[in-house]
């Protein structure tokens, strides 16, 4: 493995940022890709210089022995083979004609990832709107933040996942954290809330596991998997009950309540406790901790959003926190924790199927024709909304579907639901073409494989979970035979003729593009520059003018809604999809350890990380474990309606007697999300990954 070099006297680094979750830690990076040394950031303000073992081991893929450095191409025979890169562009817009000469412009997709920067999202968005003519792009945050993203667009009129600084959190006197296990997903951050505990404040957590989250709190709601609207419906009758509402807040700062109060009185605690799990007594005893606390925060994370029901969930959780005023003041308010590197904005500037720059709707005529006007085209040439990332992936090689598929930063056979169908699909394409640094699952499926950078070597700008729009420095050359994102794209535009919409040379000429698109958008960026991101430490946004400080707390003087006002929502608790039943008894929930992130590709190859977590375990309960002949390591099928899987017990407490846990971030017969139910939330199209039936039994045989 790859050691962590020392730094030295003489040493130079440079400031740059972590290429894993949104926290975005800031680092300093020096040394070599072979010998590369690394140590946090002590000034940057979001994580004081912490990193996880993540973060620590992070160079290690630079020089990893099975970085590509060449594009691959599928031969007659079947096998990848290295090719020139004029012979692998020349054959990826081969493909990309012969799929519109064939079926139209339609069949050709993109699928992009909140892991590019905003340059890449906001170029991607772009090359498939003018270059490729189609409105077939999507992207795997889809399936990380689009439930909370259309909740908080519903009741605030925009989605900024933290919609104040992470300061914030150390000031509240309590917070409730509903589906998030932070201190294995993004341990830096458990520092805000040690020192809003060693404040005096409390923690509370919702989850069907008693995760190391969980157990740092003072109090733990252990409710049954997929019942979260009933949950916070059950904390808004107690509040209504109790005559503990802010209504001067209510009156002046919001609407739709006199819904919300009607459909909460069909939620009294006795029923809830039915629905949840959760004892009366314990709902009571938070709903009073959160009213009577002087600061309060309600915070969401993928437990609670992907589902079938994300969007009412996080509603649900919302009508709590406008209950109890809590939105717009500081030490309080509702967020929810993005997950991936730009998970925030990745899904801002182009790259979902119904959105252009600057978070404006592709079916708005004025938004249309404003981003036609940055780009310089007849506002009838933008293609309308296309298909949600699992429903384009459904229509993969079918009729009307896309046949031909462009990739790029995403492993869908790993991350994607119900991920064997997903297989199936991409292998009926007339051609798959996937841009990776290493060779994935899914790449190893592709018709040709095109050779990218990392996050070391290249330059641009993300933004994390808190809507601080950061710089995200080049520290290395990239090997010979890799080329960047933004030049790739920019060659293929101009291969298929579309040059003249295409001229950057570098990251900062797009971000210039970028920033006038987003004029007058929610997330509007035209007064962020490269030099006001390294003067300020990050820019949070909206920041419409050069001399505008950017905007740390959004809502505190009102809501970017027609009537200036925040919305309470009804939110029916209506179920999973799959509920247990004799065949299939327990639940099944999915989700990440502290080792590894989201499918493995980078994390797996670490040897440290590895060794620290070889193999997806699946926890279970020791009386499940006992009812059904399991002892701790023993091997044992896992399976759901869709396929199952083998894998090692691990008997825990911690967990729901009715509940199984497997992490997600292994493929082949070691990935979980073959086994996961696609049934999508009516709204935001996010997959179910969270709840499903299963069963598991003792393998003899394995």
């Amino acid at each position: 493995m790859q050691q962590r070099q020392e730094k030295t006297s003489s040493a130079t680094s440079v400031a740059t940022h972590c290429p894993y979750c949104a926290f975005q830690c800031g680092m300093l990076l020096g040394g070599s890709p072979q010998r590369a040394w690394i140590e946090g950031d002590r000034h940057f303000p979001v994580n004081r210089g912490g990193l996880c073992l993540k973060g620590w081991t992070s160079p290690e893929t630079l020089a990893h022995p099975e970085r590509l450095r060449t594009p691959l191409k599928r031969q007659p025979d079947g096998s990848l083979q290295p090719v020139s890169w004029d012979e692998a562009l020349e054959s990826v817009v081969q493909h990309i004609r012969a799929a519109q000469q064939r079926y139209g412009r339609e069949a050709v997709g993109v699928f992009g990832s909140g892991a590019l920067t905003n340059e890449e999202a906001y170029l991607l968005g772009k090359f498939a709107r003018l270059a490729l003519a189609t409105s077939q792009i999507d992207y795997n945050g889809r399936f990380c933040m689009s439930s909370a993203a259309e909740a908080m667009n519903r009741a605030f009129g925009l989605d900024r996942g933290l919609p104040f600084p992470l300061e914030d959190l150390a000031q509240a006197e309590v917070i409730l954290l509903a589906g998030s296990n932070i201190a294995e997903t993004m341990p830096p951050l458990m520092q805000y809330l040690e020192r809003q505990q060693q404040a005096g404040g409390l923690l509370i957590t919702v989850d069907p596991r008693q995760s190391i989250t969980a157990r740092s709190g003072q109090r733990h709601l252990q409710l049954t998997p997929g019942s979260d609207a009933a949950l916070a419906n059950g904390l808004l009758h107690i509040l209504i009950r109790d005559g503990l509402l802010d209504e001067e807040y209510i009156a002046q700062r919001t609407s739709n309540f006199a819904a919300a109060q009607a459909m909460a009185a069909a939620y009294w605690p006795e029923r809830v406790e039915r629905l949840t799990g959760v004892p009366e007594r314990e709902l009571t005893e938070v709903a009073h901790l959160l009213a009577q606390a002087r600061s309060a925060m309600v915070l969401t994370g993928r437990g609670a959003e992907q589902q079938r029901q994300g969007v009412t969930n996080v509603l649900a959780y919302i009508n709590v926190a406008l209950a109890l005023g809590l939105v717009g003041r500081p030490g309080s308010g509702f967020g929810s924790l993005t997950g991936q590197g730009n998970g925030q904005g990745g899904r801002e500037h182009g790259q979902k199927a119904n959105q252009l720059p600057g978070y404006r709707r592709i079916d708005d005529p004025a938004a249309r024709t404003h981003i036609a006007r940055v780009w310089g085209v007849d506002e009838r040439e933008l293609p309308g909304p296309g298909r949600s990332a699992y429903e384009m992936l459904a229509s993969l090689g079918r009729p009307g579907g896309v046949r031909c598929l462009f990739v790029m930063g995403s492993n869908l056979v790993v991350s994607a639901p119900n991920a064997l169908q997903i297989e199936e699909r991409l292998a009926a394409l007339d051609s798959l073409i996937v841009c990776d640094f290493f060779l994935s699952e899914t790449a190893r499926l592709a018709s040709v494989v095109l050779p990218v950078t990392q996050w070391a070597e290249e330059e641009g700008t993300l933004t994390n979970l808190e809507g601080r729009v950061i710089h995200r420095r080049r520290v290395f050359s990239p090997p010979a035979g890799v080329w960047d994102e933004i030049t790739l794209l920019c060659e293929l535009a101009r291969r298929l003729g579309k040059g003249q919409y295409f001229p950057f040379s570098k990251a900062r000429d797009v971000f210039e593009e970028l920033r006038r698109a987003s004029v007058g958008g929610l997330a509007d960026y035209a007064g962020i520059s490269y030099e006001k991101i390294d003067a300020q430490q990050g820019v949070f946004w909206p920041c419409p003018a050069p001399d505008h400080p950017g905007t740390p707390r959004l809502f505190t003087e009102g809501f970017p809604t027609s009537d200036g006002r925040a919305r309470f929502h009804v939110t029916h608790y209506q179920g999973p999809a799959e509920e247990p039943d004799r065949d299939y008894p327990l639940y099944l929930s999915t989700g990440r350890t502290l080792a590894h992130y989201q499918s493995g590709s980078q994390t797996r190859r670490i040897a440290q990380l590895q060794a620290l977590s070889p193999e997806p375990l699946i926890e279970i309960h020791p009386t499940t474990a006992s009812e059904c002949g399991l002892n701790d390591g023993d091997l044992a099928l896992l399976s759901t309606r869709r396929a199952s899987m083998q894998g090692r017990i691990r008997v825990n407490e911690t967990i729901r007697e009715d509940t199984l846990f497997v992490p997600f971030h292994w493929g082949d017969a070691q990935a979980v999300n073959r086994l996961t139910n696609p049934a999508l939330d009516p709204v935001s199209r996010m997959p179910e990954f969270k709840v499903c039936a299963a069963r598991i039994e003792r393998l003899e045989n394995p």
